[in-house]
């Protein structure tokens, strides 16, 4: 019992137990009382210690875990650094280095430090690091507040302006305009100018020699077919692949705020189901708003003000009106005879040369030729399709050089059919007026201005009106007007009314495969059926244009000068319009209008004195 009682005294008095739970044990008389509380202190005790073994081996795991991880990580770094990589930590060093080389508001460098901390944190296993990673570098790639600086000598510009493009007097003009105030301000918001016109007149390459003319950066982007919102604005960095929009990586490339940006096409951005990019454009091109353009995957506002956007299109009718607003519209026509063949002489042909290894020792082309290529083989109002021809031309000389075969140094006319073929496009030359009910008229198309020829025939029945030629609502609404005026106003007309009871009247547009429509050949269809019904001569050498009402008025039409270069391209030597279109006439060149007169109407009854003669034509039908 003794040696009992000592172990379970010795145990009792150095256990880890407080002293007042040391006292409670000493005061516990029987051996067997004493020994049993010991024993449940020690069952305590037993519990602490296999909790503390449990803790301790499940820190050593993780320690163990990390201490790998670790390792791993130095050994990578020791590898990216042996292949001539960077590690991720000088990588983070050199941004922070970066950024305070930066011209950068408080915001803004608020914003960079706190984006670089975020990354600091971040394990580089993780997908979120690297977009981290491309956000940053997109941070500091950006030219914040870096601005090239502009050349004022307007003498220059013109220079450069006039070396590059032949005519488009009205372009350089504005261009020159805005130099000249930024001479004088030096902090001007950038206007948002846009150039509409028909393919292949320069509104493209007009950027490029602003650009040059300026001293700035030149960016251009396609919009074409654009159809999605986050192409403008870009991603969000939620979504994996993000990237910044076409307006930020552009300026990220160009390296200054301020460059020369194209918007090429603006007309032919399309609606698909990832939003409205054009929509999305209005920012980009409001100048109240521009100034803090918000790129969804930037999350900054960012400074477009000092871009100098200059966006084209062909239809000015496709673009949605809020965001025509916000634009300065200049209108590029076609050109004349006399222009093409100064571009072609100055920059088609040199240029073709070039590009065909051929220098002008070996090849030359008259002005004459180069007519008879403009008028026999291209049907436009750009010079596209010209450079496409005289291309054709040079290429046939390269053949002849590359063979060491005998050919004609300076191009002849026979030369010009043997390579193109026979001139195919004369038959928009003006035709004869023997037949009654054959007028000409003046159409405006998204390539530029063309003539139609407008017909119309009689035949037995009962009076009933057939229209045809591929022809849209208005059109079809103009010849039926224009057939009610008849009617009512027969006998001021010297038309008998029983013809309309009678006869059949057929109205033909010629060339049915082209769609056509449009406000501008009512007088035309009028004078048409009048000829027709009074079996008189049309005018020689006319041409029409403009809409007609019920009460006889004649309104006036859009795209004057490209019908006007039309029917001179055509042979035309007169021209009726309404007289509200007079301002019109009076905005294009005097050089171009050499060898027209032209008629200004108000009533149907003027259109018909001009046009119609008092000759009857030739096996002229005797209509009772």
């Amino acid at each position: 019992i003794e040696s009992q009682s000592f172990l379970i005294n010795f145990v009792s008095s150095n256990m880890n137990l407080s002293v007042k739970e040391k006292q409670g044990l000493l005061s516990i008389n029987g051996l067997k009382e004493r020994a049993l509380e010991t024993l449940r202190y020690m069952n305590v005790e037993l519990q602490k210690l296999e909790l503390k073994n449990d803790i301790q081996s499940k820190v050593r795991f993780d320690l163990d875990q990390q201490q790998r991880e670790y390792f791993l990580h130095q050994q990578m770094k020791t590898i990216q650094e042996e292949l001539g990589g960077v590690s991720q930590e000088e990588e983070m060093d050199e941004m922070g280095q970066k950024a305070k080389t930066k011209k950068w508001d408080e915001k803004t460098q608020k914003h960079f430090e706190k984006e670089l901390s975020k990354m600091r944190r971040m394990n580089p296993q993780s997908p979120d690091f690297g977009i981290q990673r491309n956000y940053l570098e997109l941070f500091l790639e950006l030219p914040w507040g870096e601005y090239s600086k502009d050349k004022f000598d307007l003498k220059h510009a013109q220079k450069v302006l006039d070396k590059d493009h032949f005519g488009l007097d009205e372009v350089k003009k504005r261009m020159i305009e805005h130099l000249a105030v930024l001479k004088l301000r030096n902090d001007m918001k950038s206007p948002i100018i846009c150039l509409t016109g028909p393919p292949g007149v320069g509104k493209t390459s007009i950027g490029r020699s602003v650009a040059e003319a300026l001293g700035r950066e030149y960016v251009r982007i396609s919009l074409g077919g654009l159809r999605d919102e986050a192409e403008i604005r870009g991603h969000r960095k939620t979504y994996i692949g993000a990237m910044p929009g076409r307006i930020i990586q552009s300026l990220k490339k160009a390296g200054t705020s301020n460059p020369v940006f194209i918007l090429d096409e603006i007309d032919k951005l399309s609606n698909g189901n990832s939003g409205d990019p054009s929509s999305a454009l209005l920012e980009v091109l409001d100048p109240e708003q521009n100034n803090a353009f918000y790129d969804n995957f930037l999350e900054m506002g960012y400074d477009l003000s000092k871009v100098m956007f200059i966006a084209t299109s062909n239809n000015m009718s496709a673009i949605q009106p809020a965001l025509r607003d916000r634009m300065e519209v200049i209108k590029m026509s076609g050109y004349t005879i006399e222009e093409k063949v100064e571009i072609a002489k100055r920059h088609l042909f040199p240029k073709q040369l070039e590009a065909h290894g051929l220098t002008a020792k070996d090849l030359t082309i008259g002005k004459k030729q180069l007519e008879k290529i403009i008028e026999g083989y291209t049907r436009e109002s750009g010079v596209r399709n010209l450079e496409t021809k005289i291309a054709q031309v040079i290429r046939n000389a390269a053949k002849s050089v590359a063979m060491e075969e005998e050919y004609n140094k300076k191009v002849t006319d026979e030369d010009v059919v043997a390579i193109l073929g026979v001139p195919r496009l004369e038959r928009d030359k003006y035709e004869n007026n023997d037949v009654a009910g054959v007028v000409t008229g003046l159409a405006w198309t998204s390539v530029g201005g063309d003539i139609l020829f407008i017909e119309s025939l009689i035949s037995e029945g009962k009076g009933s009106l057939t229209i045809t030629g591929n022809l849209g609502t208005v059109m079809k609404e103009s010849a039926t007007i224009a057939l009610e005026y008849i009617k009512a106003n027969a006998k001021k007309l010297g038309i008998s009314t029983e013809l309309f009871q009678k006869y059949n009247i057929h109205l033909h547009v010629p060339e049915g495969a082209t769609p056509k429509d449009g406000p501008s050949a009512g007088i035309a269809m009028l004078t048409s059926l009048v000829s027709l019904l009074t079996q008189r001569k049309v005018k020689k050498s006319l041409a029409m244009t403009g809409e007609i009402t019920l009460r006889g008025k004649v309104l006036p039409v859009g795209g004057i000068k490209e019908k006007i270069l039309a029917a001179k391209r055509a042979g035309i030597k007169e021209i009726i319009l309404c007289h509200e279109n007079k301002s019109d006439i009076d905005e294009i060149k005097a050089e171009y209008l050499e060898g027209l007169s032209f008629h200004y109407v108000k009533e149907m009854s003027e259109v018909l004195a001009i046009a119609l003669t008092d000759q009857k034509v030739k096996n002229a039908k005797d209509l009772k």
